[in-house]
């Protein structure tokens, strides 16, 4: 009767596996992280890894090297490659460059995302990577091809900005650095339970529940994109290194057999033309109201509400200044220009505080080498110059909008 039982059972259990084609059993008791399937005729073996992990890089290492693979896809483009395979990667940082092109919005980000993950890999014993890394070394050792699936980092961390409201972008700031300035105490079951885990996706899928366009662009569309990829990838058996938080996705993407047109998600969304008819339109309110005021009111109070903008928009952008301990000129330029830049939708007080901070107080490669560490201390953000450019940024942004909301609600209030 047993025997009997145990028949029937083999046969619904072929049934099932009959079913199911594309996935084929795992092969040398490789753990569930490891998935094969079948496309084709090719054979796509997908590593799923927690990015803070020795565990992870040992195992990636381990099936590279019993499998043999015609190539090896990893979760890196070039310039994270570049960033993690060299150790002085901040130095070659050209901070004018990257306000000069608007950019320092998606270098906080990584900045924020990158000393998330160094913090928890100190806890840990393990820099974040160290898997992506010992894959691209393995397949080296082993005289494996390497491709670099990943979609470009300043790509997808400017899609992911672009595609933000602007309270979206407020809370992610303000989250992110309150998550980098609390210690959290882990002990040896939590260290256990993270090193299963892919963190930096389990910390992207926490915040795509409150903001669900920050998950689409830098988990959903990714993982069509890695998936696109390694399927675009020469040989018969590839091995395939990504973080855990895209194998679900990826397995998805890869079963359905639907190519990805990966030109539709490599360009940079262009800002919604709403965005720039009321950023041209709140300019243009406001000058015409201080027209309106001096036709109706006299030149004398047009005056008085054009002295009000100034002073609204100059004195809290200057206060945001000084509590970055800007530099003196940098706390004058930013009084100055935020009444102006106010004006323009072209570029903001905080990128003008920002440059002339640079300037006159440029990080030197100490800083530039310690920027990763000093970012998780919240005193480091005033004594590190690069962070405090980053301050810079943030404090004279923050009050050069209240003082647009401030002046404006003022001159409209005018004309009744």
């Amino acid at each position: 009767m047993f025997n009997a039982f145990e028949k029937k059972r083999a046969i619904e259990n072929r049934k099932i596996e009959e079913a199911m084609p594309e996935t084929k059993s795992i092969p040398r008791n490789y753990p569930s992280d490891v998935q094969i399937l079948s496309e084709n005729g090719r054979e796509i073996i997908l590593v799923g890894t927690a990015h803070i992990s020795r565990e992870s890089a040992n195992l990636v290492r381990e099936v590279i090297e019993a499998e043999q693979p015609d190539v090896v896809c990893v979760e890196l483009d070039p310039q994270r490659f570049k960033a993690l395979s060299q150790k002085r990667r901040w130095e070659s940082l050209d901070l004018k460059s990257i306000i000069r092109q608007k950019q320092l919005s998606t270098l906080i980000i990584n900045l924020l995302l990158g000393s998330y993950q160094k913090k928890l890999g100190k806890k840990l014993g393990v820099m974040p990577g160290a898997e992506l890394l010992e894959a691209t070394q393995a397949a080296e050792e082993n005289n494996i091809p390497v491709e670099l699936c990943d979609r470009d980092i300043r790509i997808t961390l400017r899609r992911a900005w672009n595609s933000m409201s602007f309270w979206d972008k407020i809370k992610l700031l303000s989250g992110g650095m309150a998550g980098m300035f609390m210690d959290e105490e882990l002990d040896e079951a939590k260290l256990a339970e993270i090193r299963q885990k892919d963190v930096l996706s389990e910390m992207i899928e926490t915040l795509g529940e409150a903001m669900p366009v920050l998950k689409r662009v830098l988990i959903d569309e990714r993982d069509q994109y890695l998936s696109e990829k390694i399927r675009r990838a020469k040989g018969q058996k590839i091995v395939a290194v990504v973080g855990a938080g895209h194998v679900q996705g990826m397995l998805k993407a890869l079963r359905s057999g639907k190519p990805a047109d990966l030109s539709e998600i490599e360009q940079i969304p262009k800002l919604s033309p709403w965005i720039k008819i009321i950023g041209w339109g709140i300019p243009a309110v406001i000058l015409a109201s201080l027209g309106y005021i001096g036709l109706t009111k006299g030149a004398q109070t047009a005056g008085d509400n054009a002295l009000f903008w100034f002073l609204a928009n100059g004195i809290p952008s200057a206060i945001g200044a000084m509590l970055a301990l800007a530099h003196p000129i940098t706390i004058i330029t930013s009084f100055l220009a935020a009444p102006i830049t106010s004006l323009t939708p072209v570029i903001g007080a905080g990128y003008v505080a920002a440059f002339v901070q640079a300037y006159f107080q440029p990080p030197v490669v100490k800083e530039l080498q310690s920027v990763s560490e000093d970012a998780l201390k919240l005193r480091k953000w005033w004594s590190n110059k690069l962070l405090r450019v980053l301050l810079v940024f943030i404090l004279t942004s923050l009050g050069s909008v209240l003082g647009t909301y401030v002046g404006g609600y003022k001159i409209i209030s005018s004309l009744f």
